[in-house]
């Protein structure tokens, strides 16, 4: 299923950069980032609860925000991409 994480990250401190960091490194391990703070994964459910428990124990609750949309598999009518970076299907073969 396709899952939608995004994040804001309060990098007011040290703390919060490193924080910022942390986040990213987890959802670029497990999907493609396609701005910023937006990464779209291909993850099976129980894939789901390991990213989702790792992010959940890197962000502070209280000043940073993370929001995962699970698209679910029928995703591809319900993306529309318009602009300059090239779209991509993430059903298939990442390579590094």
């Amino acid at each position: 299923m396709l899952v939608l994480i995004t994040y804001d990250v309060n990098t007011e401190s040290t703390l919060g950069k490193k924080r910022l960091r942390k986040v990213a490194k987890v959802c670029v391990d497990y999907g493609q980032r396609v701005q910023n703070s937006v990464f779209e994964c291909a993850l099976s459910p129980a894939e789901l609860c390991i990213v989702k428990d790792k992010l959940l124990k890197v962000i502070d609750e209280n000043s940073d925000s993370l929001r995962i949309y699970n698209l679910g598999n029928n995703y591809k009518s319900r993306i529309e991409h318009f602009g300059a970076k090239e779209a991509y299907d993430p059903a298939e073969a990442m390579i590094f």
